[in-house]
């Protein structure tokens, strides 16, 4: 029997699941079970940032491990049920896959420093698109377009810059047939397309 996991807490879309600060509450390390939780930092002036996304399968709050100050947000993106686990009590597989996880996040956090700094706002928005349609937050129409249901706001943390430019690129996506925007959502049109760009250096 796995004793490691304590609990299995449910959150609703927009829930702060984590605040910056010392670990806790009482000091747990959680892993994704449903749904999608973002990791994102918030400066003085408001503008956030978006660190990664934690999948089904994947921790988050590993800082517990180390005794280290969380310096980020945890929020649930979609309904998210995440499960509590005590760190001491981690299997030998669970301490596989935490180490594993860990490196894939550095790999994830290694490849958008590299984007930040040597793409333009356009590439980037094609590489958050695309990295969004494998989440929770995508969808298929009927004519098996994939979508992400996801706010100009929230695309704008996800590429480092401000909504109202994002708003723009994602015009100019639009008119170029790449993408097409509704009400909280966007369709990937042209995917091949948005996998060149999203390659493409500045």
């Amino acid at each position: 029997m796995q004793t490691s996991i304590l609990d299995t807490l449910t959150f609703d879309p927009g829930e702060i699941i984590l605040y910056p600060g010392e670990p806790g509450p009482k000091d747990l390390l959680y892993r994704v079970r449903e749904g999608l939780v973002r990791l994102q930092s918030v400066d003085d002036e408001g503008n956030a940032l978006t660190l990664r996304f934690v999948r089904p399968g994947e921790y988050f709050g590993e800082e517990v491990i180390s005794g280290g100050e969380r310096t980020y947000f945890a929020e649930a993106v979609t309904e998210t049920k995440v499960d509590a686990l005590a760190p001491a009590q981690l299997s030998a597989q669970e301490m596989t896959d935490l180490v594993q996880g860990l490196v894939k996040a550095l790999s994830q956090t290694y490849q958008t420093i590299q984007r930040i700094s040597g793409q333009r706002l356009k590439n980037r928005i094609a590489a958050a698109l695309l990295d969004l349609s494998r989440t929770p937050v995508a969808f298929t129409e009927k004519n098996g377009r994939i979508g992400v249901r996801a706010t100009h706001d929230e695309i704008a943390s996800a590429v480092g810059s401000v909504r109202e430019t994002v708003t723009k690129v994602i015009g100019e996506l639009t008119r170029e047939g790449y993408i097409r925007s509704g009400y909280g959502k966007l369709v990937l049109e042209n995917p091949s397309g948005l996998e060149r760009l999203s390659k493409e250096a500045a």
